[in-house]
């Protein structure tokens, strides 16, 4: 039996002989060639490159006698003194490397003349001349001699490029005939693989074509196929080998589609029994299976396309998905998608996880949490009000009995009443920052927006603040520049957003700091921006800044219980915009905020 091993040393065999031959003849034309240009690299380079170094060296000696005129003297000295030795340098090289007749004699007639050249280059630079006689044996003396100079380099230069002009014309020459060796090498290589490629089309290439067609019939799902395997040699082993892979297969097959079966209804029944509305669709977007729920509220049920369930929120957040390729949460207003099933109103958050070839639909219910919300946020209407009527009545008693109306008052009982008055004055403080946000929290506090510029807001902010900045040695710096686009704003409100971070950063800067309010435009918003130089914010504190009643350790209990930045960030996010804190303890902190441009810039 002829193997495939044994068909290819038989047509590599051939090859390899040539190659063999072709290597020999290689190398032996490459050793001539070699010789050939050591020749030319020993005999004229070295004085090829003798003479450019001393062009070069004589040019910037030259241009050291120049500098010397112009009021550089030292510099132009000691480029004269470096350049002098680089010369004599180069020049003893070639006078060491006297290869071609005649390049003596002009070697030593250069060596002359620079003797002489240097002797002048001592009357030219000589500072006890004057400048003008200099100039004048310069241009009368050293220039003629540094031309012959020169001139008598080059022709060496020109000899030597010539004679190795010569060597390698005979080099090629040389490489002519390999070129023909090697043409005659080739053509027998190709004769020979030509004749090779023939019979391995035969011997090898197309039983693997049969094979590949086997393998394409078996990626297609045909597990039936037989392959042929009448050969004796490595490939008719291979078919068999196929033979019994794909009655594997479709063993394997037969048992795979009943376990996929079984997981598939076991997997149906457990989705069916889940308490949260989950649904998963293919890559159309029709369900393959969804919770009891999901078909519930939502009519999910298997078969059933999302683009025809009616739910346009539902199709935006698949298209999200598939843009984003990754996990995607949606909803209306504050993230909660409003639906009623059975006479009852229900909130949910839905996400989209991709998964393989499909997406999943994940519905959390957060009705009971919507409700504590609303809850919270009546009981906090509802108590805000109810106190505010005493506190109003505590207000105006205090108020009288310190104006002495009733009576007068010794000095401990008027430091008691100022006392009750600020705690009280605090007190209505919180319960009107309560209310505010109640108001915006519950939508009932609606913007009037107006085209405002950006610099108008940042004057009517900053305005109420200079008296208390002055007061305590603080500078209010106001860089919004005047050509910024308008914006769409709300005046009163951002004029308390403005009055919260204001006051937030005149309480923590020290005498002598410096409050700067800053704004530039970003994409399609005006990013504002607060920055100061106090005592700064811990990095572990900054991401709850702007959580309800959220204070950083360390405040003292007039700064308040941590409403202020929480209203501010309900009624920039009410404006369509974004808040952030960036903060370096101890050197100070900046907030930011943005407001949309407006639209209709021309109007």
């Amino acid at each position: 039996m002829i193997g495939i091993r044994q068909k290819l040393v038989l047509g590599f065999g051939g090859l390899l002989l040539i190659v063999a031959a072709m290597g020999v003849l290689t190398i032996r034309q490459i050793d001539v060639l070699g010789g050939a240009i050591d020749v030319i690299l020993k005999q004229n380079y070295r004085s090829v490159v003798a003479c450019q170094e001393m062009t070069e060296s004589l040019e910037r000696i030259d241009s050291g006698v120049l500098f010397t005129f112009t009021g550089h003297y030292n510099d132009g000295m000691s480029t004269i003194r470096t350049q002098e030795l680089n010369f004599h340098n180069a020049l003893n090289v070639e006078l060491g490397n006297i290869t071609l007749p005649g390049e003596h004699q002009k070697a030593m007639q250069i060596k002359r003349l620079f003797m002489e050249y240097t002797g002048v280059i001592d009357q030219v630079t000589n500072p006890a001349l004057p400048l003008s006689q200099r100039q004048q044996r310069y241009f009368s003396t050293l220039l003629p001699l540094f031309q012959r100079i020169m001139q008598f380099s080059g022709e060496v230069l020109d000899m030597n490029q010539s004679n190795m002009q010569q060597a390698n014309d005979n080099a090629r020459q040389m490489a002519k005939s390999a070129h023909n060796n090697m043409l005659v090498a080739i053509f027998s290589s190709a004769v020979i693989a030509l004749l090779f490629s023939f019979q391995s089309h035969r011997w090898i290439l197309r039983p693997i074509k049969k094979l590949m067609a086997s393998a394409e019939e078996i990626r297609k799902g045909n597990l039936d196929i037989v392959l042929d395997t009448t050969s004796s040699d490595e490939i008719g082993q291979l078919s068999g080998s196929f033979n019994e892979m794909t009655a594997t297969l479709r063993q394997m097959r037969k048992s795979d589609m009943e376990t996929l079966l079984r997981t598939r209804k076991a997997t149906q029944e457990v989705f069916k029994v889940l308490p949260s509305p989950i649904a998963v669709l293919d890559l159309d977007g029709q369900v393959e299976i969804s919770t009891g729920t999901a078909e519930d509220y939502f009519g999910l049920k298997p078969g059933v396309n999302i683009r025809d369930s009616g739910y346009e929120w539902l199709k935006v957040l698949l298209q999200k998905d598939f843009r984003e390729g990754s996990a995607t949460d949606s909803g209306e207003g504050n993230g909660y998608i409003q639906h009623f099933a059975g006479n009852r109103e229900y909130f949910f958050q839905a996400m989209a996880v991709p998964v393989s070839a499909g997406t999943a639909l994940i519905f959390r219910d957060v009705t009971q949490l919507h409700e504590q919300l609303e809850l919270k946020r009546s009981v906090i209407a509802t108590v805000s009000h109810q106190l505010r009527t005493p506190l109003t009545s505590l207000r105006m008693s205090i108020h009288l009995l310190l104006e002495e109306r009733v009576g007068h008052l010794n000095g401990q009982q008027a430091d008691l009443l100022l006392a009750a008055r600020e705690e009280t004055e605090r007190l209505v403080n919180i319960l009107d920052d309560l209310l505010d946000l109640n108001r915006i929290e519950s939508g009932k506090a609606p913007l009037n927006l107006l085209s405002v510029a950006p610099l108008r807001l940042g004057i009517e902010g900053i305005e109420p603040f200079l008296v208390a900045a002055r007061d305590q040695g603080i500078s209010i710096v106001n860089t919004i520049a005047e050509g910024l686009p308008e914006v769409m704003a709300d005046t009163a409100s951002i004029r308390h957003v403005f009055a919260n971070l204001l006051s937030n950063a005149l309480r923590f800067t020290p005498p002598g700091g410096t409050v700067t309010a800053s704004a530039a435009e970003d994409q399609d918003t005006i990013r504002f921006t607060i920055a100061d130089t106090g005592s700064g914010i811990a990095p572990e504190h900054l991401e709850h800044l702007f959580e309800q009643f959220y204070r950083v350790p360390g405040q003292q209990a007039e700064s308040g219980v941590g409403l202020g930045l929480s209203i501010v960030k309900e009624i920039v996010e009410a404006h369509g915009g974004t808040v952030c804190a960036q903060s370096d303890p101890g050197k100070g902190s900046v907030f930011q905020f943005t407001l949309p441009v407006q639209k209709n810039r021309s109007a």
